[in-house]
């Protein structure tokens, strides 16, 4: 359907009424999770552990996807750039669809239809791609939700594709026995949408839900404390000022609405969670533990930066990595692309053996890969994308054995490559080499992974003739995916192994050790 200002405005108000929840009644809501043994106190939260299945799992994907895929234009920013005077985003914006005032993000909804989504089939290839718990992002910046919500009425389930995305995916991900996972992020939607254009749509009462918080007069200076978010601008030390109460407690009830419909097994907050005051995110995070323990569910809550308190959840490092192991379990998020989370019609696509690599390295230091993948706004999934997780797949199917269920050796690995450590440390492009190797350990075994395509000889320098082994002595090594014997020779210089001529893979080798 073309974009217009007229399509857009009749499909929006042919939407369906919603029966709304205020706060109070949203508190009031009834569910075991609202008791428990967890307290909303970080002593309490503190208690909960990091349960196996997740430790185990090592690989997930999720999905960034929602109204900010129709212009598919710069990123997943897109809904806050477009109304800020000098960003490409802007100038796009008004060359392709015109005056602010005329035609805004809200107009973009109609065209997000997701007509050919099927959680059957994207369960299927995730799963083929090898993860092992995988989910949606429930809400981005934007303020647009993946639910069927009564906190928020701008919903997949009510306008746009009018089918509940999270329900859909769930019941898809727990029919083929996997690990259900959302994603939450609209924290960001304190400040989210500005502009210095008073003539702008955001300042139209009639979208006030989706634009503005609800309890500010729409048309008016902006607040000081209505604090504009600036990428990369955190400062734990200074914070930002805290959000209105009741932007704080629409936020706590998204969350509480998903985790009691839908039952996540593990959920996960983008950063900028901070803005919103401890009491809040206690309140929430109690909720999901009691929620799971009376559901007897192993859940797992995953964080970034600061942002909740230490051992209250797993830490997340977005776009980044550790340059050692921890003696903790760890997450990355990363995406598929170079340049977007979401869909956009530029891609410039990462190498599925560079995320084979990046899989292999974050594994060895005691994290899991959670992967992003970006559809387009009717439900297909690039092809390029597909290709890439089905060759990640393939590389699990032959070499799985050293990823999953696996635990960190004594030393990581050893190799030339340094990374950045920390976040957003895989954006730069250095890769690791052949040179590289990293260990990991399952039973009594200890696999050697080789970062790249070795030659006709590995040498492992860390281990050496008289280096004490995990289970014993050395008794055999293969390679997996070969049936070709290996020769191998531990010296004082390390282990000196010889490599058959024909290789399972090009991106990155495994040696059994036992």
């Amino acid at each position: 359907m073309p974009i217009t200002r007229r399509t857009a405005l009749q499909l929006l108000a042919a939407a369906p009424a919603v029966s709304m929840l205020s706060p109070a009644e949203a508190s009031q809501q009834t569910h075991p999770g609202q008791s428990g043994p967890y307290q909303p106190q970080w002593p309490s939260l503190q208690q909960h552990s990091c349960p196996d299945w997740f430790r185990d799992a090592k690989f997930g994907i999720y999905f960034t996807w929602g109204v900010y895929s129709v212009p598919a234009f710069g990123d997943e920013w897109y809904s806050h750039f477009m109304y800020l005077p000098g960003r490409p985003e802007y100038d796009h914006q008004v060359a392709t669809y015109g005056p602010l005032d005329k035609f805004g993000y809200k107009d973009f909804v109609p065209s997000f239809t997701a007509q050919h989504f099927d959680a059957d089939a994207w369960v299927s290839l995730f799963k083929e791609a090898g993860a092992r718990y995988m989910g949606p992002i429930a809400e981005h910046a934007d303020g647009f939700a993946l639910w069927n919500s009564r906190v928020n009425p701008w919903n997949a389930a009510r306008m746009g594709p009018r089918r509940d995305i999270v329900g859909e995916m769930e019941r898809a991900v727990r029919k083929q026995g996997l690990k259900f996972l959302t994603t939450f992020h609209h924290q960001w939607l304190w400040g989210w949408y500005t502009s210095p254009d008073l003539t702008s749509d955001i300042y139209n009462p009639a979208y006030a839900n989706l634009y503005w918080p609800h309890e500010y007069t729409l048309g008016t200076p902006i607040p000081k404390d209505y604090c504009p978010p600036v990428p990369g601008a955190f400062n734990y030390d200074h914070p930002e000022p805290a959000p209105t109460a009741r932007f704080c407690e629409i936020w706590r009830d998204k969350v509480r609405e998903v985790v009691d419909r839908y039952h996540p097994d593990a959920i996960y907050f983008d950063s900028r969670t901070s803005i919103i005051p401890e009491t809040y995110r206690m309140d929430m995070l109690a909720h999901y533990y009691n929620s799971a323990h009376h559901d007897r569910r192993e859940a797992v809550m995953t964080y970034k930066e600061k942002d909740f308190a230490l051992g209250s959840g797993q830490l997340d490092i977005e776009a980044g990595q550790l340059g050692d192991k921890a003696d903790y379990v760890w997450q990355t998020d990363d995406k598929l692309e170079w340049n977007s989370w979401s869909y956009v019609t530029n891609p410039d696509y990462k190498s599925a053996g560079r995320i084979i690599r990046q899989l292999i390295d974050i594994v060895s230091k005691n994290g899991n890969l959670l992967l992003n993948v970006g559809p387009r706004p009717d439900g297909t999934i690039p092809d390029e994308d597909q290709s890439r997780l089905r060759q990640i797949g393939a590389w699990l199917r032959v070499n799985g054995e050293a990823i999953y269920e696996t635990r960190p050796a004594d030393k990581f690995g050893e190799g030339p490559t340094r990374i950045k450590e920390g976040t957003f440390g895989s954006g730069s492009k250095i890769d690791f080499t052949a040179q590289d190797i990293r260990f990991t350990t399952r039973a009594h075994a200890l696999y050697a992974h080789v970062l790249g395509a070795p030659g006709s000889q590995v040498r492992l320098a860390s281990l050496r003739k008289d280096t004490p082994l995990p289970s014993g002595t050395l008794h055999h090594v293969e390679l997996l995916g070969s049936s070709a014997p290996i020769r191998w020779e531990l010296t004082s210089d390390g282990l000196e192994i010889q490599m058959p001529e024909i290789r399972p893979s090009d991106d990155a080798v495994v040696l059994k050790l036992t």
